[in-house]
């Protein structure tokens, strides 16, 4: 009997009301050469020298040479066929890079155009040839993947590499250039432990000597070791007699908030350290509902839980209390979410005095496009600054296609700067610390499994930011996210028409599971949910050494101690992506707790009034300033909390920033400045050169870093004639200053570091000069 169904009409789609349309650009135009001529001489002899090192390589399928042709943006590629009937393009590799085959013909038939504009006659296509900028070969060290470049080939007699051919478009010439490298290949001794037909990919087992013929190799792509870092599936199922009962926390430890879907209080690894576990969403119990509270509470309570697995030390430092906020589907549809976390955050403040809440959520209905920040991001703000806490939130996550895995891959990492990847509420939070995510492994369980295999493919290398992670920044340019910490990663399968491996995969964060039970102890699971609370246990360290930390100092600790990493260098064309991605970096948390002679953190607390500065003087050894060439190193952070409004472009109410000054004593910099009354005069005081991120920048924000490096030191050297000094300045919007309090709290924390004098006694030195002062002060 046929099961009866009850009908829904199909819902009237509603035409939208016109907008106004944005006035469309100018079309970009070629640039014309300052000199013609002379363009026309350097593009003939690129072309000779581009076909010199193509005849060097390996010849492919066919007789056709490789070259690489740098155009202007504003040309359109499909016209690039102009260079000759012959030439196929099979790939752009950058914004104005593109590989192409040709054989030896078109090219000479171009270099003739060519004569004939030296000549100042005017060729055919004379837009092509004002549009190439360089002709090149495509060299060994460009088939290079990353982690070949930055890891070189194994130190072993024989090793695997994962080998990519160009793609090509036309079937049978994809076919004849299979066929044409298996036998090289054969020829060659070099062992083909699999392939895949789309794209083109090889894995072989070859010598030092085959790998670099492969690199010269025409139809070769892409060269790379195949991933290397995985999650031991073996550990998710480790028996909980292997592990010691964890000890309850020390009385006086720091007392951590997780608002998220409830903890399961009964799991063996938490429940000597949770507290009280409420729920604030009507109709749900205070336990865990889906899982994801019990992850994001195992990775805040431990950092990093693998790391702990493995030496079988679960010992926790912090008491843990769990707020219920989103349901069993991880959702809020029971009323305001906004009204239920400010419930908790009230609730255990008032009742345990926590200062550090943990959010791993974000709304997708609402990523932060500019404009005003309205709804949970703003409550964060009001209650940061209210009560004195810091709320550490994740940047949120874009959801996968998993129909769309070739795209991801090819497209990665260009796609994580798009629009559509806007940080989502309640990332934007300024008073917040928002946290992105990085790849902690690159190999699935299956690549482990069956190393000669393939198929399945890490979308982002070791360290690498996630393929999910979302960008900021936030409002008035304020940098977002902050911080970045591992957070998991995804794979292509390219024997399963791409489909994305995203989760359960050997790829992801290591935590508790709900289920611990009947499903072993520990689950892993990828999202920018699970890099926030690496954060949220760093500050949580912080606070048990330093109890009487405000929020504005776990914060300034946080962002002095935090640095880009090199894999982002290679991925993004400048730094300003970089810091839109990543922000600052990722925490070093060795230095973060405690200073060492050769790298000393100088920390203090404050209140400034309006239109006002602050001094301080950084108290350089004499160890730092001693001559030799090496790094040395000043970082500068300031955090602090202003009041906010959703009602004014502005938002925040005031504005406090530093400086890095040079100056002969504090006298000459304190007349400098008190004499900058208008804020055109403030903004042209001159900051000692080079700082990673500069004053304007930095400044959108109410946490701030800056980084200054010296290589050399020599007489003439700033730091050698000149007092170095940081100054604090406050200037409020002039409505913001009737809701900023008259003396408006910040924290400074400068750190001196001289990383490769092993002997340097630069804490020491600090320590002795500041004790100095002091007596003499009093």
């Amino acid at each position: 009997m046929e099961e009866r169904r009850e009908k829904y009409r199909h819902l009237q789609l509603i035409r939208e009301e016109p907008i106004t349309e944005r006035r469309p650009k100018g079309v970009p135009r070629v640039r014309k050469p300052d000199d013609p001529i002379e363009h026309a001489r350097f593009l003939k002899k690129s072309i000779a020298g581009a076909t010199h090192e193509a005849k060097k390589e390996i010849k492919g399928y066919d007789e056709r040479l490789l070259i690489r042709l740098e155009i202007q943006e504003a040309f359109p590629i499909e016209r690039l066929g102009q260079l000759g009937p012959n030439v196929e393009f099979v790939s752009q590799e950058d914004k104005n890079i593109v590989l192409a085959f040709a054989n030896e013909e078109d090219l000479a038939e171009f270099e003739a155009r060519l004569i004939t504009l030296v000549k100042g006659e005017k060729p055919k296509y004379l837009e092509l040839i004002y549009a190439l900028q360089d002709i090149g070969a495509w060299t060994p060290e460009h088939r290079k993947g990353w982690a070949l470049r930055n890891e070189g080939f194994p130190e072993t007699e024989l090793f695997i590499l994962d080998v990519e051919l160009w793609p090509l478009e036309i079937s049978r010439e994809r076919e004849l250039q299979q066929e044409a490298f298996k036998k090289w290949c054969h020829q060659q001794g070099i062992e083909i432990l699999d392939w895949v037909g789309d794209p083109l990919l090889f894995r072989v087992r070859v010598s030092l000597a085959q790998a670099e013929e492969l690199l010269r190799y025409r139809d070769v792509r892409l060269v790379d070791l195949p991933p290397k870092y995985g999650l031991e599936r073996a550990l998710l199922h480790i028996d909980i007699k292997e592990i010691p009962d964890p000890p309850p926390p020390p009385d006086n430890a720091p007392i951590i908030g997780i608002l998220d879907s409830g903890i399961v209080s009964a799991h063996p690894l938490l429940k000597s350290a949770v507290g009280d576990v409420q729920s604030f969403l009507p109709d749900y119990p205070p336990q865990d509902g889906t899982g994801h509270g019990t992850l994001v509470a195992g990775i805040a309570l431990y950092g990093d839980v693998e790391e702990k697995l493995r030496n079988r030390g679960f010992i926790p430092l912090f008491h843990l209390v769990s707020g219920r906020i989103i349901d069993d589907e991880n959702e809020n549809k029971s009323g305001f979410i906004e009204k239920h976390i400010e419930e908790s955050v009230r609730y255990f403040y008032e009742h345990y005095g926590c200062k550090i809440f943990n959010l791993s959520l974000g709304d997708r209905r609402k990523p932060y496009l500019g404009g005003h920040l309205r709804g949970l991001a703003y409550t964060l703000d009001k209650l940061a600054r209210e009560l004195g806490v810091l709320f550490i939130v994740s940047a949120g996550n874009v959801l996968v296609d998993q129909q769309d895995g070739r795209s991801w891959k090819e497209d990665y990492p260009r796609y994580l700067l798009n629009d559509e990847w806007a940080i989502l509420d309640p990332a934007p939070a300024l008073n917040a610390i928002t946290v992105g995510s990085i790849a902690r492994w690159d190999q699935t369980y299956n690549s482990q499994r069956y190393e000669n295999d393939p198929a399945e493919i890490p979308i982002a290398r070791w360290n690498q930011p996630s393929p999910f992670t979302r960008h900021g920044p936030s409002i008035g340019g304020a940098i977002k996210p902050e911080l970045v910490a591992y957070g998991g990663n995804w794979a292509v399968n390219v024997r399963t028409s791409f489909g994305i491996l995203n989760r359960k995969q050997g790829l992801g964060e290591l935590s508790f599971n709900k289920d611990f039970a009947n499903n072993g102890l520990f689950a892993e699971e990828s999202g920018t949910s699970f890099s926030a609370p690496h954060v949220t246990h760093l500050a949580g360290l912080i606070l048990s050494e330093y109890p009487e930390a405000s929020h504005n100092l776990l914060r300034a600790l946080l962002i002095a101690h935090a640095d880009t990493l090199e894999e982002w260098k290679d991925l993004f064309e400048e730094e300003k992506d970089i810091l839109k991605v990543c922000g600052y970096g990722l925490v070093d948390p060795e230095a973060l707790i405690n200073s060492s002679e050769n790298d000393v953190t100088l920390i203090v607390e404050d209140r400034i009034p309006n239109k006002r500065h602050h001094f301080y003087e950084i108290p350089l050894p004499e160890d730092f300033l001693s001559p030799g060439r090496r790094i040395r190193e000043i970082r500068v952070a300031l955090a602090y909390t202003p009041a906010v409004r959703t009602t004014r472009i502005d938002y925040k109410a005031t504005r406090i920033e530093f400086r890095l000054i040079a100056g002969d004593d504090l006298d000459y910099v304190s007349r400098m400045f008190n004499a900058a009354t208008s804020k055109e005069e403030y903004e042209r005081i001159p900051e000692i050169s080079k700082p990673n991120i500069g004053t304007q920048l930095r400044g959108k924000g109410t946490v701030q870093g800056a980084i200054w490096n010296w290589k050399q030191l020599n007489a003439n050297s700033i730091l050698r004639r000149k007092k170095l000094f940081v100054v604090v300045t406050r200037n409020d919007f002039p409505w913001g200053e009737a809701i900023s309090a008259e003396e408006e709290p910040y924290a400074l924390v400068v750190r001196i570091r001289d990383p490769q004098n092993l002997n340097a006694r630069l804490y020491s030195q600090i320590r002795e000069r500041i004790e100095e002062r002091v007596r003499v002060k009093f």
